[in-house]
């Protein structure tokens, strides 16, 4: 059942240097790889970069994404909730080779508004990825890790409900502001506060428990 998030992965991995390996003749020398907060490219690389680094740090997420449930400690597995884990490792993929195709574009049809396109990318990622944030048990590696949502899984749980909700928001909030023209501390802005209203509240609610003595 799990074999069918590793082969859209690596489906995605292949889209992604073939985009690459047909347009290679296209593209310059040396391709647009970073910007700044203003949207002007601010630094340069071989265009090999697009065809070798990106579909390799995708293997790379999802050959360190396989051995993470091995490196889970006991009462910390990954197992409980595959599924889930499995599917954020896809959605992680996705939105990486979102970026390639920016990158591309850019290379081979020139300027765009990449502040526009990456902003919403990531806001969209956050949304996706709290759509399923209720589904994640503690871990150490994905979720809202806080030291009080380590603590006592109740704590955990309950976080990780709220984040749900407010990553969905704050992601989607995003989105809608980055494709209205709004500016990128703007979208930020909204995502931060998706995340951060969670982490806050972990804290809250354990020293909640704390003062009633039910902490385990």
């Amino acid at each position: 059942m799990t074999r069918k998030y590793y082969v859209a992965g690596l489906a995605l991995v292949l889209v992604s240097f073939a985009a690459a390996a047909i347009l290679y003749p296209q593209l310059p020398a040396q391709v647009p790889t970073h910007w700044n907060i203003h949207g002007q490219v601010d630094g340069y690389s071989g265009k090999w970069t697009l065809l070798a680094v990106f579909p390799g740090i995708m293997l790379g997420m999802m050959g360190l994404m396989a051995a993470l449930p091995w490196l889970s400690p006991r009462h910390f597995e990954v197992e409980s909730f595959r599924t889930t884990y499995l599917y954020i490792m896809v959605v992680f993929v996705t939105f990486m080779t979102y970026v390639q195709a920016l990158m591309l574009r850019a290379a081979w049809l020139g300027q765009m508004n990449i502040n526009k396109a990456l902003m919403g990318g990531v806001c969209l990622l956050i949304a996706f990825l709290g759509n399923v944030l209720g589904k994640v048990q503690r871990n150490f590696y994905i979720g809202i890790r806080t030291p009080w949502t380590i603590a006592d899984e109740r704590v955990w749980n309950a976080t990780h409900r709220l984040g749900a909700k407010t990553l969905v928001v704050g992601g989607l909030t995003g989105f809608i502001l980055a494709m209205a023209g709004g500016g990128p501390w703007l979208c930020l802005g909204s995502v931060l506060t998706g995340t951060l209203v969670p982490a806050v509240y972990s804290l809250v609610y354990y020293k909640r428990l704390e003062r009633r003595g039910e902490l385990t």
